[in-house]
Parts: structure tokens; sequence; C-alpha cells
């Protein structure tokens, strides 16, 4: 049944999922485990807070917080009491995270304490004293923070909380009194195609901008990718993807909610506590970026890990080297690896593999339009390519975006009047309609009038057995206009060493001359967002 009928909203799949798995474990979220029914009553208590606190329906409620159960609950308490989730991006500064606030005019914040030796709390209070340019004898602002009037509560996430904020305990008592039915009545009346929430972009190429996505568009999508990824009842499900992201909160919460699997949070993912949960937790399910099951497949400790319990894997962001996919399936036997395309204007939802596609299929494309959705790939003219062409991707289907949050005009430049979204990126189709995502249409570079895709060049110097990771991007060329400089991330362990000139050298025999870089360094990690994209404006400012 069509995610989007059988739920209505994503308050109403938290209730359904309570009573359908009641006694199933929801999360496990390092020493507390959690079932069902208890994180369905969790969730009705957290929304009855939010009802006490004065949220009303369509209220924007922000979460700056790393992948916690609390994360889960104070999300789902939100739009349960009717509210639009904001998640805020955890590496953003106090200054960007007060301008996600301001621009949606949010009436509660939920934030962690204490992250990564960071506190969140003080973070805010110097970025929005600053924001106003208040002193220390300024006049106080109506809501907790100056500068956000809106913001009319701060809630954060621990035992305690400064004074003009509220511990995550005192918000949860505050909403004792609010009665069970006044939470359902509220819940209940969300309709499926109001908002549910306003996903922020990457921001790689620009300022980010916020998309609107609604409940029917979220629940269809992400029952069709738990349908095409295998994801059933009883896995258990390793969430490392960021919580702000849709790869993590919908591929992650929401799927898992529609499915009855456990949700197995972690905040900060290193090679060593990723291994330790798989093996101790008997992860069967771990999406995430390539670079993520690179580092597990070569990290020294993995010889000694029992990691079968894996069986599905889905991955995209990047170039996928035909050898990963290969490892994934002979080295640890996981036998669904899957590619998929995505962006926060169409749900994170595009194409995707299918299960028993072959090897060649799942690494070098991103699979094929999910059901409903109509993708083509168009020349500079706006008119449709043959097969084998490489032109902007356009995406026309239900799950694309109502719009960026109050930005007719940005809307305008992406989403056109027959309902097509401009991606921005660039594709080539097969014949069976599987889509190869090349690059973005910014990065693209002309050397001496010929173009120049760095994801093509990319996925062919991956190929060198002494390169673990690479990025390319055009630098300016007295002589060729523009020419490629591509960023290296040395394989371990490979004898001899990879030189700049070697790899230089073995390009040109791989690869048209234009192609083939004229300059290599090596770094030792690409610079990357939350969501595994590389930040190329990083490299071009090195």
């Amino acid at each position: 049944m069509r995610g989007d009928l059988e739920f209505g909203s994503i308050s109403r799949l938290v209730h359904t999922a309570a009573a359908r798995y009641a006694d199933r474990e929801a999360v496990v979220d390092g020493r507390a485990r959690v079932s069902y029914r208890e994180l369905g009553e969790r969730v009705d208590r957290a929304a009855a807070a939010c009802v006490a606190g004065g949220v009303e329906v369509g209220d924007r409620v922000a979460v700056w917080a790393p992948n916690t159960a609390d994360w889960i609950v104070s999300a789902l308490g939100a739009v349960t009491a009717g509210a639009v989730l904001v998640p805020v991006n955890t590496r953003f500064k106090g200054a960007e995270a007060v301008q996600v606030l301001a621009r949606t005019r949010a009436r509660l914040l939920f934030v962690t304490g204490t992250f990564l030796g960071t506190s969140y709390v003080a973070a805010l209070r110097s970025a929005a004293r600053a924001g106003t340019g208040a002193g220390a004898g300024a006049a106080p602002a109506p809501g907790p923070l100056p500068g956000l009037p809106e913001l009319r509560d701060v809630v954060v996430l621990a035992g305690d909380a400064p004074a003009d904020f509220h511990s995550w305990k005192e918000f949860l008592a505050a909403g004792d009194a609010v009665p069970t039915r006044s939470v359902r009545a509220r819940a209940d009346a969300v309709e499926p195609d109001e908002a549910s929430d306003i996903l922020f972009t990457s921001g790689t190429t620009g300022v980010p901008k916020g998309a609107v996505i609604t409940h029917a568009q979220t629940l269809r999508a992400f029952g069709d990718w738990s349908t095409l990824a295998g994801l059933r009842e009883g896995d258990r499900y390793l969430i490392v993807n960021p919580f702000f992201h849709t790869f993590g909160y919908k591929a992650g919460v929401i799927a898992s909610l529609m499915r009855g699997a456990t949700m197995v949070p972690q905040a900060v993912f290193t090679p060593e506590a990723a291994l330790a949960t798989v093996v101790a937790e008997r992860i069967t399910v771990l999406p995430g970026p390539p670079t993520l099951y690179q580092s597990l497949l070569d990290h020294p400790a993995r010889a000694g890990r029992d990691l079968s319990s894996l069986r599905v894997v889905v991955t995209g962001a990047a170039v996928v080297p035909r050898q990963l996919v290969d490892r994934l399936r002979g080295e640890l036997g996981v036998p669904t690896v899957l590619t998929a395309y995505g962006m926060s204007e169409a749900t994170g939802l595009v194409t995707m593999c299918r299960r028993g596609d072959p090897a060649e299929v799942v690494a070098t494309t991103s699979g094929r339009a999910v059901p409903g959705t109509e993708v083509k790939v168009v020349g500079a003219d706006g008119v449709a390519l043959p097969p084998g062409e490489a032109g902007e991707i356009l995406v026309r289907g239900y799950q694309v975006m109502s719009g960026y949050f109050e930005d007719a005009e940005a809307t305008a430049r992406v989403v056109d009047p027959q309902g097509w979204l401009h991606t921005g990126d660039v594709g080539v189709l097969d014949g069976d309609g599987n889509l190869r995502v090349t690059d973005r249409v910014k990065d693209m570079y002309v050397v001496g009038g010929f173009n120049v895709y760095p994801a093509e060049v990319e996925r062919s110097l991956a190929r060198h057995p002494g390169v673990a990771e690479v990025a390319v991007v055009g630098v300016p060329d007295a002589r060729l206009g523009e020419v490629g400089r591509a960023f290296v991330v040395r394989r371990a362990g490979t004898e001899p060493e990879v030189t700049a000139e070697g790899l230089i050298a073995w390009a040109r025999r791989e690869m048209a001359n234009y192609k083939a870089p004229r300059g290599v360094e090596f770094v030792g990690a690409l610079p990357r967002n939350a969501a595994g994209k590389v930040l190329k404006r990083e490299l071009r400012e090195l």
C-alpha cells in the first residue's frame, strides 16, 4: 500500500508503529533500549509539552543536535503537535544556526548541550547577541535569545539548562497537564499535503535554502525506498547519516518506523565504533557514503570482526568504485548493495538501483527512476537528449518540493511551469533508463574549448591502485583557459607510492588528453559536508 495513503501523516505513522510493533525494540542508544510502545508514549509526551508551550499547527520547531534517541523523540513530538520540523546542521557555527532560526521564524528550539567539545548553548548566545549588536546594557529581547523575537523557548536536551532556557526534563514535565486526547486530536488533524519539514540544502554551491516537504511526499518516497532496499521488520539499522539530512532522518528514522526496524543512532562516526556496533547489535542495514565502507573495509581491526549480519548497503553522493561494490559483496558477503540519487528539493529520492542489478550497474549508475517519477536529461536549449548524451538532469513527480520556504523567486529558478525540477546536476541516461550522475553544472570546466566533467575524470583516476579518493576541479590556465587539478588521497600500503608525475602520465594513457589533470596535489582527506559530498569550493580556494 502506498505510504501516504496508509498513514496520512508522520504523526499517524508513529502511532501505527507503536501499536503494530509494540514490543519490538525501536531505538538502541547506548545503554538505553526503547520499545516501539515506549517510543510512542515518549513522542506523545513531547507533543503534549509542545502544546503546553504554545506551539500551534504550522509553527516551525528546530532541532540542533546529533543523532540520539532524544533527537528522535523531540522531532517526532514536534511533528505530532502539528509543527513543521526544521533540522539544523550540527556542523553549523552559531551564526549559521541563528540565520536558519531567523529565516524560518522558529517558535521552539531543541538544542544539544555540548557536542564534540563545543557548547551549542554558548554558541547560540554569542551569535544571537552579535547579530543584534546588543551590548551588556541592552534591553532584554522578548524571547530567550536577542534578535530572535519569534523564538519563545529553547530546550536543552540535557539534565540542566541556563536560567532562561529549559532542560529536557522540565520541558516534558510541563506537558503532563495536557490530556492525551488533546494530543491525539492535534495529530489527527494534520493533513497529508501539509508541510512536515523544511530541509535546508547542503549549501555546497551557495547559501542554503529551505525546501518545504509535505507529510505525503515523505511517506510515499520512503515507503518506496524501503521497498526497493528490502527493509523489513526486525532489521537492525545503524544510522550513521546525520538526522538533519534526508538520508539520516527519512531514509533512517521514517523508513524504520514504516517497517518496524530497530534504530541504532551513532552521533559521531568512527570506523572503530561502527565495527563494534555492527558486531554487538548484529546490524543488518548500514547506509552511508562510499568513504564509510572504504574505511570499514580497510580498517586493520576488521579481520577479527564478524560482520556477517550485514544484509543491506545503500550508498550514493559520490563516485562509487566498482571495486568497492565487489568488496562489499565478496569480502563482507553483503547480498544487497545499491546506489541511489536524490536531493532535498525532491524529498531526497529520485532514482535507485534494484535488488538483483549487476555490479556494473550499481557501481556506474544511480539506478532508475522510482515509481511515479519522470527523469530526463536536457541540453542547454532545454530539449531532451537521447541516451548516452550528457546534459542537465530534470525531475518531475510527486516528490518535487512545494517550494523554497518563503522564496518564490528562488523556487521559480529551479521549478518550471511544467513542474520540472532543474537539479543543476549533469547526467547521462542509458538505454534502460539508468542514470549516471556525472557532475554539477557549475563544476564543469572548459579546457581549450572542450567541456570536462570532473566526476568522469574522478571515476577514471579512482581505478588507479594507488588512489583511495580523488576530487578534480578546474583551475585557470593562461593557454587553455582552464585545466584540471586533482586532489588525491593515497591508498595506504600500496608500493610503490603513487607520485604526481606518475598519476598524470597514467591519466594520459587512460583518457583524452584534455581530460587528464595537469596538476596533482596529495591531501590527507577531502573536505566533505555531512552528506558525504566533497566541498569543491574549499578545494578551489586551495
